[in-house]
């Protein structure tokens, strides 16, 4: 049985690489796992970002009525893990929520030991959004291969 039962990908506002990740992870896991999308700071729920929107859509994943939403502690239980897209990002969580430990809150891409961590494509192209995109998808499988103790 696996430990965690419910994945949190979270970055700044939420519309943007957290939603892309939640749902590229949710097309690789096969297991009942629950996948949220959070922002670290959510002033309002924005829909998704046009041009996530747009690279998801053309790999295939729709997202209807997205809002972002802001993390908060009470979603963190002990059976949560947290993926977020900067270091900064996880020093920020770790010390604004008393659930979020050094335990259940990694730099996405440092839990499957690579070097760089994704690359906000916020404000860039769309050949930026679709970059970000594949480094997502080719972090994640390593992700949900190593979650479900494959490697």
């Amino acid at each position: 049985m696996r430990k965690y039962k419910r994945v949190i990908f979270v970055a700044g506002n939420g519309i943007t690489r957290a939603p892309m990740a939640a749902e590229i992870f949710k097309t690789l896991e096969q297991n009942e796992t629950e996948v949220l999308s959070r922002g670290i700071h959510v002033a309002f729920p924005e829909p998704l970002n046009q041009k996530t929107e747009a690279v998801m859509i053309s790999n295939g994943i729709t997202v209807s009525d997205y809002q972002a939403k802001e993390l908060l502690d009470s979603e963190i239980t002990e059976d949560t893990i947290l993926f977020v897209m900067e270091e900064s990002q996880r020093r920020k969580i770790i010390d604004r929520f008393e659930h979020a430990t050094e335990e259940n809150t990694f730099v996405v891409t440092s839990f499957v030991d690579e070097e760089l961590e994704i690359i906000d494509p916020y404000g860039g192209t769309l050949q930026t959004y679709g970059i970000c995109f594949e480094m997502l998808k080719s972090t994640l499988k390593k992700v949900v291969e190593k979650l479900n103790g494959e490697n």
